[in-house]
C-alpha cells in the first residue's frame, strides 16, 4: 500500500488547530438556505464533483511533537462527512428557532479528529426547500478562503486552479514546512503587493520600508522611511501589550461551553450605502455603529447602564489578495476595535467608530497578531494557551465582515436564498459576530454562550431598528444627484421616506 501523501501544517494554521477548548470550538459554521430543495443524493454528487477537488477536504490533521502536519485519509468515506439530519421541533417553536437550536448545538460539538475536519449536514424539509449546515475547523481556512471554496461549488463555480507539481501539497516532507522561515513567510511576505493594500494603503514610505524588509539582499534605501516605520512597528507592538480591558458588561465573563445563535432578515445593501455616503461614512462605519447601539440597547433593556462603555472587538483583516484564496490557510491579522456601546445618539455614534476605523489604517497591528499567531504555532500547547488567554481577557468580542456574491447564486438548480455563518471566538470570549454581504444584503449573525447571552435573537433583532434611525437622519440632509440616484426605486428608502 502506498503510503498517504503527507506536508507540514503551517505555523498560523497549527494555532488555530490547538486553539480549541473546552468552551470554544475553532469551527465556522454556516447556514445556506436553499429553494426548491435539493436530494441528499445530487449534494453528495456536487461535493465529489466539486468540493473534493480540493485536497485539503481529503486530509486529516495529525498532531505530532514539532506542531501537526496533514496527511491524507486512506480510509476517506464521503458518508462520514455528509448527513442528512432531522429537525425536531418542540411543541409550539418555529422552523427557524429549532434550526438555530440545530445550529447552536453543532457548533459545540467537535468534529471527529481522526478524519478531515468538515461536515455537511443536509436538512431535508425546512420551510419552503431545504437547509444546509456547514461546519469546517479554522484550520483548514479563513472565512475568506472558505467562502471562495463553498461559492466554486455552486452553479457555474469554476474547479482551483492547478498546482504545478513542485508546489503540490505532497511535495513537502513531513519534516519539512512551506513556512520554516515562518519569520519571512507570515509576517514580512504578506505585506508585499496586494497585501499592503489589504493594510489600507498607508503610504509608498511603508511599503519601501517593508518590501527592504522582504528583500533583504538589495541595496538599503529609504534609511528614514525605515526608521520612521520601525518607530510606528515598536509602537504598535507596545499598543498591543499594554491594551487597557474594556469595559466590563455581562457580556464579558466564564463561558460554559454551550451555545445559542441568531439571524435577521438581511439589511438592503443600497440603502445602507445611502447612509454611508450622506453622512461621508465608509460602509464598514455604518454597520458597526449598528452593532454598537445594539448591544448598548440590549445592555439598557437588561438594566445596565452602558454610559461610557466600549467593548474591544477582534476584527480579521485579510493579508492576501483575494485570488489566491482558493489556496485554504489562514492568512489574516487581527486587529483591536473598540466599540463604543454607551453612545445612545446614532449619529455621534457612527462617527465615533469612524474616528476608530481610522485609528486602525495603516496600523502594524493586523500584522503583528499574525505574527503572534506564527510564533505560538512554534510553542507548546500550555503557551500558546496562556499568550492567546492574555489577548482574551482584554476583548469582548470578535467580529469579521466578508464579502460575498452581489448576485443571488444557484446550488443544484436550487436557489440559495439566504446564506450566514458563525465566527468562533478564542479563549474565554463568548461572542461572535459576523457580517456577510450576499445578493444585495447586509446579513447579520451572532453567536453568544448561554451564560452570558441565552437569547442572542434579542440583541439581532435591535441592528435594524439601529440602522433606520441613522437611515431617516440621513432622510433629512441635502442630497446631491449621485445620492438621489443610488436611492432611487430603493424600497426601504421610499419607505421611511
Amino acid at each position: 500500500m502506498n503510503a498517504p501523501a503527507e506536508h507540514r501544517m503551517s505555523r498560523v494554521d497549527t494555532s488555530w488547530l490547538r486553539m480549541d477548548n473546552e468552551v470554544n470550538l475553532m469551527m465556522i459554521v454556516g447556514v445556506w438556505l436553499l429553494s426548491p430543495a435539493v436530494t441528499l443524493a445530487t449534494l453528495r454528487e456536487r461535493i465529489e464533483s466539486r468540493f473534493l477537488k480540493y485536497e485539503r477536504f481529503r486530509h486529516k490533521a495529525v498532531h505530532d511533537t514539532l506542531g501537526a502536519f496533514w496527511v491524507e485519509d486512506l480510509d476517506f468515506d464521503l458518508k462520514h462527512h455528509l448527513v442528512a439530519e432531522p429537525l425536531h421541533r418542540e411543541p409550539g417553536q418555529s422552523e427557524r428557532a429549532a434550526l438555530q437550536q440545530l445550529c447552536a448545538e453543532l457548533a459545540a460539538t467537535p468534529l471527529d479528529p481522526g478524519r478531515p475536519l468538515w461536515q455537511f449536514h443536509l436538512i431535508e424539509h425546512y420551510e419552503d426547500g431545504c437547509a444546509v449546515i456547514v461546519r469546517i475547523h479554522h484550520c483548514i481556512g479563513d472565512g475568506i478562503a472558505l467562502v471562495s471554496v463553498l461559492n466554486a461549488i455552486t452553479d457555474g463555480g469554476q474547479d482551483p486552479p492547478q498546482r504545478r507539481s513542485a508546489q503540490a501539497p505532497h511535495a513537502h516532507h513531513a519534516n519539512e514546512s512551506p513556512d520554516d522561515d515562518w519569520l519571512s513567510a507570515t509576517v514580512l511576505r504578506p505585506l508585499t503587493a496586494a497585501a499592503v493594500k489589504a493594510l489600507n494603503r498607508s503610504g509608498d514610505g511603508m511599503a519601501g520600508a517593508l518590501d527592504m524588509l522582504a528583500h533583504p539582499q538589495q541595496p538599503l534605501r529609504g534609511g528614514l522611511d525605515l526608521a520612521r516605520n520601525g518607530l510606528h512597528l515598536l509602537g504598535d507592538l507596545g499598543a498591543l501589550a499594554l491594551m487597557a480591558d474594556d469595559s466590563p458588561t455581562r457580556l464579558k465573563g466564564k463561558p460554559v461551553g454551550r451555545k445559542a445563535v441568531a439571524w435577521g432578515e438581511p439589511l438592503p445593501l443600497d440603502a445602507v450605502k445611502v447612509v454611508g455616503q450622506s453622512l461621508n461614512c465608509s460602509i464598514n462605519d455604518v454597520l458597526l455603529s449598528c452593532v454598537s447601539g445594539a448591544i448598548g440597547a440590549w445592555l439598557r433593556d437588561q438594566g445596565d447602564d452602558p454610559t461610557g462603555a466600549e467593548i474591544r472587538a477582534m476584527v480579521p483583516v485579510n493579508l492576501r489578495p483575494l485570488d489566491q484564496a482558493w489556496q485554504l490557510g489562514n492568512r489574516f491579522g487581527l486587529a483591536p476595535l473598540v466599540l463604543p456601546i454607551g453612545i445612545v445618539n446614532p449619529v455621534e455614534r457612527v462617527y465615533a467608530v469612524r474616528e476608530r476605523m481610522s485609528q486602525l489604517k495603516g496600523s502594524f497591528q493586523p500584522l503583528l497578531a499574525y505574527g503572534v499567531l506564527a510564533a505560538t504555532g512554534l510553542m507548546i500547547k500550555p503557551v500558546q494557551d496562556l499568550v492567546l488567554g492574555m489577548f482574551s481577557k482584554k476583548t469582548t468580542a470578535v467580529m469579521t465582515n466578508v464579502p460575498g456574491p452581489r448576485e443571488f447564486l444557484k446550488l443544484c438548480g436550487s436557489t440559495l436564498r439566504q446564506s450566514m455563518f458563525w465566527v468562533p471566538a478564542s479563549g474565554d470570549v463568548g461572542v461572535g459576530v459576523s457580517i456577510l454581504s450576499y445578493g444585495g444584503g447586509v446579513q447579520f449573525s451572532l453567536i453568544t454562550d448561554v451564560a452570558l447571552c441565552p437569547d442572542p435573537q434579542d440583541i439581532i433583532d435591535r441592528f435594524q431598528p439601529e440602522f433606520e434611525k441613522l437611515l431617516l437622519l440621513s432622510l433629512m440632509l441635502p442630497w446631491g444627484d449621485e445620492l438621489a440616484a443610488l436611492a432611487k426605486d430603493n424600497p426601504t428608502v421610499n419607505a421611511l421616506a
